[in-house]
């Protein structure tokens, strides 16, 4: 059974009140930073075992067992063009809900979760554009997280 990581913040405030701040929770795959809301956050575990699927895209690692449901899990390397790597002690699958479908993603690590002023956004030109992100923000450190667009790992109608 897979190991839940607790205690990572996932319930704190939106920021403060009126202003245009947003729960991130940040990860990196292939030594690129992504951010993702929170609202869209089930859950983060590790020690887990993906079972192969066939005929599915190469992205798709498989699938896992989650107490009793079916979880399809895509390798965020492979799904923005990245090598694969095998799995490490530091890779972990983040659960996410995306409208009505569940699905786990696979990254090298979990680094924090952060409030984002989206007023600091950047709209990230198309030419230069994976097809996950649309914008991008920097950090405290001049660290760019690229702010995932979840709704955009379903779009090809993977979810089992």
């Amino acid at each position: 059974m897979p190991e839940v990581m607790e205690n990572i913040g996932l319930n704190e405030p939106n920021g403060a009140e009126g202003s245009n701040s947003a729960t991130y929770l940040t990860f990196v795959s292939d030594g690129l930073h992504f951010g993702v809301h929170t609202d869209k956050v089930v859950e983060i575990i590790n020690n887990h075992n993906i079972r192969p699927f066939p005929m599915v895209p190469d992205y798709v690692r498989g699938v896992i067992n989650l107490r009793g449901q079916v979880i399809p899990i895509i390798d965020m390397r492979l799904r923005v063009g990245k090598p694969y790597q095998e799995i490490t002690a530091e890779t972990c699958i983040i659960v996410l809900e995306i409208g009505s479908d569940i699905i786990g993603i696979v990254v090298d690590s979990v680094a924090h979760v952060t409030d984002i002023d989206m007023n600091q956004a950047t709209l990230i030109p198309t030419e230069n554009r994976l097809e996950l992100t649309r914008y991008m923000v920097t950090d405290e450190n001049g660290t760019v997280i690229m702010l995932l667009e979840c709704e955009a790992l379903i779009a090809d109608n993977i979810a089992m």
